[in-house]
């Protein structure tokens, strides 16, 4: 029987995360596909020019992104800049319309795109070259789009593998001492010390589904892929992008030098790929699919199984107190006579009389609850819709963009939380309570960010938020948030205070002295383990995401993690809520919070192993942006996890005392 229960619990668990895989390989209905046909038979609904956009230059080695034009590469004449949502700009995509334009299965060999010239005696010229040089020594990487499809640079990695990056460098280095950096090593004929390499011609090959088989007219990009070279063009008006010396750029400006960007486009059709699913040869790609499977089902299924006991061992124990409470009451009432009735109780029923007696700080405790209950909400929508495809990677800032419009319009239930707790808590200043409940923790999370963008305005860096967008952010939160949030509260405080089963003694009583281990500060540590062993895998994924600037397309596991994360900060913090009143510690409500918040603690410390161990982050201000956007997650997590903690203890403690009987 055990192993059929562990067979079905395997099984149970399987098709779940089966599920929400194949939940989050499903594709935004919301973006149509473009079709193309060739010069001289487009329309309306066919077009013949093919146009490639840019987006923002990144580097792993710096937080700082640029524009495609501080580069000083070539550009469009008639520049153009689609329209971006709140997301884009937050996340400082900068796309703009570039001089590469081709006509639909029409192959070109070698056309010059622009010559930038730099002269010695020119000081500008000079610094235009040298920022280039930092880019190339910091290897930022070059970001572009191709019908809203990223162009990959596809190149055979260990075991036999296939890595396609949604990203190229702009070029790279042979320092001083002869060692060929990043993509210098590709070519062996980049060997020249203290010389850069630039990439200045691109072999770009474009595939399409053809619709003539299909009923559809004209043929839909399926994948755009490039190889980025290096070639030295001896005649700028007559290119040749076959053999020839590489570029180079020599580490002492000495003497002027021309730089000649060239490229060759070609069309190849492949109808075994769907438009639906073109981005697939990238996520299949990238590093974090290639992750053992098995590892992490098996790490879930322990996961789930150690709740499991955790559940079980609490409901028989509490079944075991509240039947010997009860049944000690039906004996004093049957046998004993009122003046024999000196027994005294122990654990946790003994300290009916003060468990729920309003907490010290309960104005700032309710408050963070009723912004962790907006974080929480706001969390769950967000990750359900993107389980569901909506926010999909094609769907640029569509993530961002909805979590913040989510968060703006849930600032009712924010207010409406904090101000019925503040109010259970015997709490009167009800203006101070709205007020810190719709200004305090944003209030720090912007103050935070305002910083960051002022570094990034300082660096002339593409992240640096428009002077407008702030703007509009300062209108969303107190045109729209704040307003909601006193309404919350106005509902809040119009209902009444949530009754407690048991009375609260007048004078309180008195702890006993407590072991190591129910102290505060042990248990608030020992909370935070468990769940933090349950996000930490997804954590170097997403982080991977944002920082070493790979795509996170896995929302479905994303999902299940969340809901793992939900039910062990729950489990966890129930648990040693238990064990304090057992002890005849009543303080549990700033505990119950802290217990499961101190997880946010784990993932500071893991953001700074990650800093260390895995990134290659140089610079005062990139360090300070890393840091700075850190404690901004922090301290949602702080809030989100927390209040996650509270309510399961709120309702743990309701339950308990309002089934047993209570002298």
């Amino acid at each position: 029987k055990m192993k059929r229960r562990i067979h079905f619990s395997f099984v149970l668990v399987y098709s779940l995360v089966s599920y929400f895989c194949l939940c989050s390989a499903f594709y935004l209905p919301g973006l149509a596909p473009v079709s193309f046909c060739e010069d001289g038979k487009g329309g309306d609904d066919c077009q013949t020019v093919i146009q490639l956009f840019v987006n923002r230059l990144d580097s792993v080695e710096s937080v700082l992104p640029y524009e495609y034009d501080v580069f000083d590469f070539c550009k469009d004449d008639k520049e153009k800049r689609p329209s971006e949502n709140l997301g884009q700009v937050l996340f400082g995509e900068r796309i703009e319309s570039s001089p590469y334009k081709f006509n639909f299965k029409q192959d070109v060999k070698c056309k010059a795109v622009c010559t930038k010239n730099y002269k010695k005696a020119e000081q500008q010229d000079k610094t235009k070259l040298d920022f280039l040089k930092m880019g190339m020594q910091l290897n930022y990487q070059h970001h572009w789009i191709i019908d809203n499809m990223p162009v990959t640079w596809c190149y055979d990695v260990e075991d036999g593998q296939k890595y396609c990056n949604p990203g190229f460098p702009i070029g790279c280095l042979v320092t001083a001492d002869g060692r060929a950096k990043d993509a210098c090593v590709i070519n062996s004929e980049f060997n020249k010390k203290n010389t850069f390499y630039i990439f200045n011609h691109m072999d770009i090959k474009i595939t399409y589904h053809s619709g003539a088989s299909e009923g559809w007219r004209g043929a839909r990009l399926v994948a755009a892929t490039l190889e980025p070279k290096s070639i030295k063009q001896v005649d700028e008006k007559n290119p040749s992008c076959e053999g020839g010396s590489p570029m180079e750029v020599p580490g002492e400006f000495d003497n002027d030098l021309s730089i000649v960007y060239t490229y060759s486009v070609s069309f190849e059709e492949d109808n075994s790929i769907k438009w639906a699913s073109r981005w697939d040869y990238i996520l299949v790609s990238m590093p974090h699919t290639n992750i053992q499977w098995f590892s992490i089902m098996n790490s879930l299924v322990i996961v789930l199984f150690l709740s499991g006991m955790v559940a079980m061992i609490m409901l028989r124990t509490l079944h075991k107190d509240i039947a010997r409470y009860n049944q000690v009451d039906q004996v004093k009432a049957l046998l004993i006579s009122p003046s024999e009735d000196a027994q005294e109780e122990s654990g946790w029923k003994q300290v009916h009389g003060d468990v729920f007696r309003p907490p010290r700080k309960g104005m700032l405790l309710s408050v963070f609850l009723g912004q962790g209950t907006q974080i929480f909400i706001m969390t769950f929508i967000t990750l359900f819709l993107a389980c569901l495809g909506f926010l999909s990677p094609a769907n640029r800032g569509a993530l961002m963009t909805c979590a913040v419009v989510l968060w703006v319009l849930l600032g009712t239930p924010a207010g409406y939380v904090s101000a019925r707790l503040y109010k259970t808590f015997g709490g009167e200043k009800w203006k101070t309570n709205v007020l810190l409940t719709a200004l305090l923790c944003p209030g720090i999370v912007f103050a935070d960010f305002f910083l960051m963008n002022l570094i990034l305005w300082v660096e002339g860096s593409s992240a640096a938020i428009p002077f407008g967008t702030l703007v509009a952010i300062l209108a969303l939160w107190f045109g729209i948030s704040v307003p909601l949030t006193f309404i919350g509260a106005y509902f809040g405080f119009k209902k009444a205070a949530i009754e407690q089963p048991v009375r609260t003694n007048q004078i309180p009583r008195q702890i006993p002295e407590q072991s190591f281990f129910t102290k505060p500060i042990p248990g608030i540590v020992m909370g935070g383990i468990l769940p933090f062993g349950c996000i930490f895998i997804q954590l170097f994924f997403i982080l991977n995401s944002i920082w070493s600037h790979q795509m996170y397309y896995m929302f479905g596991f994303l999902f299940l993690v969340f809901i793992i994360l939900l039910i062990t900060c729950s489990e966890a913090t129930i648990l040693l809520c238990y064990f304090h009143l057992c002890a005849e510690d009543y303080h549990w409500w700033w505990r119950s919070f802290l217990t499961s918040g101190f997880t946010a603690v784990y993932l500071f410390i893991y953001a700074v192993h990650y800093f260390f161990s895995k990134l290659q982050i140089i610079g005062a201000a990139s360090t300070i942006l890393y840091f700075g956007y850190t404690m901004i997650m922090v301290l949602i997590f702080f809030l989100f996890t927390g209040t996650i903690g509270f309510f399961a203890c709120f309702w743990f403690v309701n339950k308990i005392y309002s089934v047993v009987k209570v002298d």
